[in-house]
């Protein structure tokens, strides 16, 4: 008889087991069937775009942009600063924050399944006699929202989105890191090449003041001579001063994008300007914004906005949930799964009344999908503008620096003929001191010239540029080393 009532219920309990774990493969495939989520909707800027630029170049440019500079110094650099540089690691951050929203808004596809368990132990006093109970209970719950208007799935594709967007600012970073970079490098070239030429002015100057001084004490000039000469020599060492400060400002300034404290790391090492080869390939308008991480980012922003508009719209309509639980309870451990009692339940909500609250956020959106296409319109157009921009800037700046070639060859001539003929006694020495100061700002000048043209092609490649596969950092708790620093 007692085998007979065990064998019972163990079949009534393979019923009820069978009978949750129907429920809950129902549950797993409207889950499954929820995440078939539809592809985003294609977005098209708000104007048509150009058929092509006004100048096409002939170089294939590589992945890393800055590398079709050809200066393997720069190349060290700007490799050293995507590890280090803290304004990257933040983008990365914010990549894993937005990874992170999107998988908990995806949770929502799939059921929810919890436990609980419990033992009470309680001892009752009655005239003198004492008595102890005991209780144990276990049990399994699962919940699921059926998604019968897309309304979840909508959600963790916005979020999705998000997630590709957040990536797509990883890389807008690292090319904003990495022009700045770029411009700062060759601006500390420009420096460093400006104090040889002011220390060479400031030699030569000197030697023609000895000059002077001697023809002074020998009556054949002015005192007047020798103090323009004296203030021609002064006004140089003050310009050396202000280079060698600009020196030390920019190697701060690369400290800083590099993630090093402020110093002097490259003083004894020589940098220089680069010689630009031809002008880099350009595709046509259509393919440089789809290549843009900016502009990608701007994009993926307007379908999340396009998806959080289907899902505000579908909140407006009712709700359906099924619900599964199985509790057992008993007075011993071995006697916890003898019995069982199951529970299955399906819920529907839905807006009765809400004063227009739920229409009101689906006009929200709406205006805010607007509003994410009209950004999107503009950073195409701004990203159009910048090719153009930097197209005709190096044009120009090429012509800028050839012109002033021109004329430092012929203000050089112009010196070495006036110098002779002072020395002759053919000129005054005014001549030779007009003629000196124009050769020594154009030299200056020039140099500059150059170093803006560099920068024109630096603003043309990351106008150009996409993304390129990077490295993410390894997963640093900074939060907890920051209070582990402090506690120690």
């Amino acid at each position: 008889m007692i085998r007979e009532k065990k064998v019972r219920r163990l079949i009534q309990q393979s019923k009820q087991a069978c009978l949750f774990t129907a429920i809950m493969s129902a549950l797993i495939l409207l889950a499954v069937n929820g995440c078939n989520s539809s592809k985003p909707r294609l977005v098209q800027p708000l104007f048509e775009l150009p058929p092509g630029f006004s100048s096409q170049g002939i170089e294939p440019m590589p992945e890393k942009w800055w590398q079709s500079l050809n200066d393997s110094q720069l190349d060290a650099v700007i490799e050293e600063a995507l590890s280090s540089n803290f304004t990257i690691r933040s983008a990365w951050d914010r990549l894993t924050q937005a990874e992170q929203t999107a998988i908990k808004t995806g949770a929502g596809l799939f059921p929810s399944v919890s436990y609980q368990g419990s033992a009470e132990r309680i001892r009752r006093e009655t005239s003198g006699s004492t008595t102890y109970t005991t209780d144990y209970s276990a049990g399994l719950a699962a919940a699921y929202e059926i998604d019968l208007w897309g309304g979840i799935k909508s959600a963790r594709q916005a979020a999705v989105l998000d997630a590709e967007a957040a990536q797509e600012n990883v890389n807008a970073a690292a090319m904003t890191l990495t022009a700045a970079i770029a411009k700062t490098w060759y601006q500390l070239a420009e420096a460093k090449r400006q104090e040889e030429i002011i220390l060479g002015q400031i030699q030569t100057n000197q030697k023609i003041l000895d000059v002077i001084k001697l023809q002074f004490r020998q009556a054949q000039i002015g005192a007047a001579d020798v103090f323009s000469q004296e203030q021609l020599v002064q006004s140089s060492r003050s310009r050396l001063i202000l280079v060698q400060e600009d020196i030390t400002l920019l190697q701060h300034q690369l400290s800083i994008l590099m993630g090093k404290t402020p110093g002097p790391w490259w003083s004894n090492q020589s940098v220089e300007l680069v010689t630009l080869g031809q002008l880099p390939e350009i595709d046509v308008p259509a393919v440089v914004i789809q290549r843009r991480p900016d502009v990608i980012s701007a994009y993926k922003t307007v379908q999340a906005a396009d998806e959080r508009l289907a899902a505000a719209i579908a909140d407006q309509y009712p709700a359906i949930s099924l619900s599964a639980a199985a509790e057992t309870s008993a007075a011993r451990t071995r006697d916890l799964f003898d019995d069982w009692l199951t529970n299955l339940a399906m819920n529907i909500t839905g807006p009765l009344f809400d004063a227009g609250l739920r229409k009101a956020e689906a006009n929200r959106t709406r205006a805010v999908l607007s509003e994410k296409l009209n950004d999107y319109s503009q950073s195409v157009l701004e990203a159009l503008q910048e090719t153009e921009d930097a197209i005709s800037q190096e044009h120009h700046q090429r012509q800028y620096v050839e012109s002033l070639q021109k004329q430092l060859a012929l203000s050089r001539n112009v010196y070495d003929r006036s110098y002779q003929n002072y020395l002759k006694g053919q000129l005054d020495y005014i001549r030779v001191l007009t003629a000196l100061v124009t050769l020594q700002n154009l030299e200056q000048s020039e140099l500059t010239a150059r170093r803006v043209l560099i920068e024109r092609r630096i603003d043309l490649c990351r106008s150009i540029a996409g993304g390129w596969p990077m490295q993410r950092p390894e997963n640093v708790d900074s939060v907890s080393q920051f209070f582990d620093d402090k506690e120690k």
